[in-house]
């Protein structure tokens, strides 16, 4: 088994941002949007803005009340798209129910989009010419590199179609030289399909739903589900207990791939700014 370690991996490519920082005429300014009080929205905004500190960005942290009306959101966005010094934006998912969320991030000037999220940089994703890619796929490759593991003429199988994970994610494995199978909740017999896998890439947010008898021996698994249980427990999307003994790597929850996402935000707005000069 080989434990594949995101917050090792995390560290090593922040210490190496905050090294290139330190040669910049000025620092990378990321700026983030929240709207609203959301707890778990509050908490992921707090993390990235000490990640930005910590890099030595410049971090602008904007609050925005529940009430903010879709026009007053829309404004704010082009008001750091005019701003010199922000390189990177990032508006908080979810929105509230009267803010059409796709309208904001298209919005968002494509260059600045360090979420990657924007149709044009989907799009270049789409025919291999990326120019700022979506941070948790973009992670897992990352961390898939990390282990040595190839994916060129590989069977992949990715469990969940979500166009923040699973959708980029195939393409990011196609782009590599996988073969990629994308599972989502009308697809017949699963199981069948994540057995034939050597990369098994999972994020539905069901806890536990990729079962041990599923992954064929000396497969690579990659967790991004993340589920709290009644008991305050955080556990993710596949049965790590029942897997981890038969993985060639499988990554932990927590622990795994969420602090790649963070450290992948800090690499696109670095990116960015190099963009933007």
């Amino acid at each position: 088994m080989n434990i594949i370690d995101g917050k090792e991996i995390a560290k090593k490519l922040r210490a190496k941002i905050a090294e290139e920082v330190k040669t910049l005429e000025r620092p990378p300014g990321l700026a983030v949007i929240l709207v609203g009080e959301d707890p778990a929205s509050a908490v992921y905004v707090r993390n990235k803005e000490l990640a930005c500190i910590e890099a030595g960005f410049f971090s602008d942290k904007i609050i925005k009340s529940e009430n903010t009306t879709e026009e007053q959101l829309l404004e704010e966005v082009e008001r750091l798209n005019n701003n010199p010094h922000i390189d990177g934006i990032l508006v908080q998912l979810p929105l509230p129910d009267h803010i059409n969320a796709n309208k904001v991030i298209e919005h968002i000037s494509p260059y600045k989009d360090i979420d990657g999220f924007h149709s044009e940089n989907i799009g270049k994703l789409m025919q291999n010419k990326a120019h700022l890619r979506p941070c948790t796929p973009k992670g897992v490759m990352t961390m898939l590199d990390s282990i040595g593991c190839e994916v060129w003429g590989k069977n992949c199988v990715v469990v969940g179609a979500s166009n923040i994970v699973g959708r980029p994610m195939a393409m990011e494995l196609l782009n590599a030289g996988g073969t990629v199978t994308i599972c989502n909740s009308k697809t017949k017999d699963i199981p069948s399909k994540v057995k034939q896998a050597d990369i098994v890439v999972v994020g539905v947010g069901i806890p536990k739903m990729v079962k041990g008898d599923w992954v064929k021996e000396g497969a690579v698994v990659i967790d991004v589900g993340i589920n709290r249980l009644e008991d305050g427990s955080l556990v993710g999307d596949v049965d790590y207990d029942a897997i981890k003994d038969k993985a060639a790597g499988i990554t932990p929850v927590p622990g795994g791939v969420g602090p790649m996402t963070i450290a992948t935000l800090l690499e696109n707005t670095l990116i960015a700014y190099k963009e933007n000069l």
